[in-house]
């Protein structure tokens, strides 16, 4: 066999360090982005953060033109007024206010909203502990306690004893000589307790606990009847059904149903743990000058630079270790402005289609597809959605992931589209305006829609209705 040397040219694509770095910042979201900036700043010595001088301001001049102070080359600023357009001052930038909340820098302010968060985030007491310091205030014996309290610890969430009485009493132990009987009376004492419905055994008891403890009149005497014997009539609203049965007439049984629902079936939800979950934007919507324009938000932006004491000490020696991490942190900084200014373009192009959005609400949404936008910034479309998932846009109107403004299209009979976030927002204007006695089906909705020119499917219609958490007519037929 013959050896031999050949030479073959080929062509492949290789993404760099850099490239994978730029491409992994760039999707994460703005908690996770946070969570890898401290990662470098505690792996890297030649990072840090930039604590010195605030972000670089806009100052208006008397002539209408601006200048700003520029960044040093090494160093990220993160201040949404570099972004701004010209003639826009600080405070345009500093502050924002909408219809769900509001947000302003950390440099800005009094203080005051530190309040706020502690509101929110103060421990409430728990069900088990409220039970509990009910059942240490009562005049029991030591026995009763024991078992009241072996109660409690088997509630749920929402107050209710999902386990059987049997079982409950095979986990004792023996010695304890405890009978279902004596279960059962610790459980009618429990249901004594505050919130009322507490350890109800299903919704049925639960709410017949709650009746319990009203006055005793001709409404509250229905209410139990028919939350005893007719709760499956009551669930599908058959209302007919209800009145033969029961001999009522229609105005007692309104008067009954308005006091069930009234009723809470689940006691213990009230001290349930708030799970409170903060987003912080990564674009604020704005309108500046008559034009609706995005800008980032200093808060979600960090503010890193080289260290300067180790960079002099580098100057002028060659093969030191330091070396490949001053690479690295440049490559970081460059990195994170890329990551920025991608975010920035891609949402103000989205803002650029969806004006009419930000004027006039959902109903206005016109259809948006990632293609739209890749094109016209010139980017692939899996850039597009990197960027947009897990990124969001506070607005006027709300606080937005930016994916919520694309979707697909419904054709009209004139020939243009309208967006399935629009046609969400008429039928839930339309459901919001009917009257209750005779709601509209969705072949009515359809056909409302077709004669404003947007033809819709029934079947489609059903589809977007379930997904608004909007029940069938039956169910919304009021008595």
């Amino acid at each position: 066999m013959k050896q031999s040397l050949q030479l073959k040219l080929s062509q492949h694509l290789a993404l760099t360090p850099q490239l994978q770095q730029s491409i992994r910042l760039l999707q994460l979201s703005t908690i996770e982005f946070n969570q890898e900036i401290e990662r470098f700043l505690d792996d890297n010595p030649m990072l840090e953060r930039d604590e010195g001088d605030p972000p670089p301001t806009f100052q208006p001049q008397q002539d209408g033109v601006t200048e700003a102070r520029e960044p040093s080359q090494e160093s990220v600023e993160a201040s949404a007024d570099e972004r701004a357009p010209e003639g826009t001052g600080s405070a345009d930038i500093d502050e924002w206010s909408g219809e769900s909340g509001s947000y302003g820098s950390r440099s800005g302010g009094d203080g005051d909203d530190d309040g706020d968060y502690q509101d929110v985030q103060a421990a409430g007491t728990s069900l088990r502990d409220h039970l509990c310091g009910q059942l240490a205030l009562s005049q029991m014996s030591e026995r009763a306690r024991y078992l009241i309290r072996l109660l409690i610890e088997a509630l749920d969430d929402d107050g209710y004893l999902n386990q059987d009485l049997e079982e409950l009493v095979e986990l004792l132990p023996e010695e304890a000589d405890i009978d279902l009987d004596d279960l059962s009376i610790a459980l009618l004492q429990l249901q004594n307790f505050d919130p009322p419905g507490v350890g109800a055994r299903n919704p049925r008891e639960c709410l017949l606990i709650q009746l319990n403890v009203l006055p005793t009149d001709e409404v509250s005497t229905l209410a139990r009847l028919v939350i005893d014997q007719h709760i499956e009539l009551l669930a599908a609203r058959d209302f007919a059904k209800i009145r033969r049965a029961t001999g009522c007439d229609e105005e007692l049984l309104r008067a009954a149903q308005s006091l069930i629902r009234s009723l809470n079936p689940r006691p213990g939800s009230q001290f349930a743990p708030i799970d409170a979950r903060y987003i912080v934007p990564d674009v604020v919507v704005r309108k500046v000058r008559g034009q609706w324009t995005a800008l980032l938000n200093p808060d979600a932006m960090p503010r890193l630079r080289i260290n300067r004491l180790y960079a002099e000490i580098l100057q002028g020696q060659r093969g030191s270790g330091l070396s490949g991490q001053l690479q690295e942190a440049k490559w970081l900084i460059k990195n994170v402005q890329q990551r920025f200014d991608t975010i920035l373009r891609v949402s103000q192009a989205i803002v650029e289609r969806q004006r009419q959005f930000f004027e006039f609400g959902e109903v206005a949404m016109r259809p948006l597809t990632l293609r739209e936008i890749a094109e016209t910034l010139e980017l692939h479309e899996s850039t597009i959605s990197r960027v947009t998932s897990q990124k969001y846009m506070a607005t006027t109107r709300g606080l937005f992931e930016l994916k919520y403004f694309f979707g697909s299209h419904v054709a009209t009979e004139s020939g243009g589209a309208c967006s399935a976030t629009a046609i969400r927002a008429l039928i839930r204007q339309l459901v919001g305006a009917e009257d209750a006695k005779r709601p509209l089906s969705d072949s009515r909705i359809a056909e409302i829609l077709g004669q404003q020119g947007i033809v819709v499917a029934r079947r489609t219609i059903a589809k977007y209705r379930e997904s608004l958490n909007i029940p069938p007519v039956s169910v919304r037929k009021a008595i």
